[in-house]
């Protein structure tokens, strides 16, 4: 796994990326899960970027169904 250094700059932490990891435009955006924190370049389509996480599943994903629980049944509001 490849590494990048944490730097300051004022205030703020900053990353420097190598340069084989160098994002196009400005700004990026970012987003944390747990202790995973992701960058997104700013420049796409957030509909394309989520199209392209759901061509990362398996064909097989629900293999044996989805495993959802019955539909409740609610009254109006």
């Amino acid at each position: 796994m490849n590494t990048a250094k944490l730097f300051k700059n004022g205030e703020s932490q900053a990353v420097r990326l190598p340069k084989e990891y160098r994002f196009k435009g400005s700004e990026v955006y970012i987003t944390k899960h747990s202790n995973v924190v992701m960058l997104i370049p700013k420049s796409k389509n957030t509909w394309d970027i989520m199209k392209e996480a759901v061509g990362e599943f398996s064909e097989d994903i629900f293999a044996e169904g989805r495993q959802q629980p019955e539909e409740q049944v609610r009254s109006g509001l």
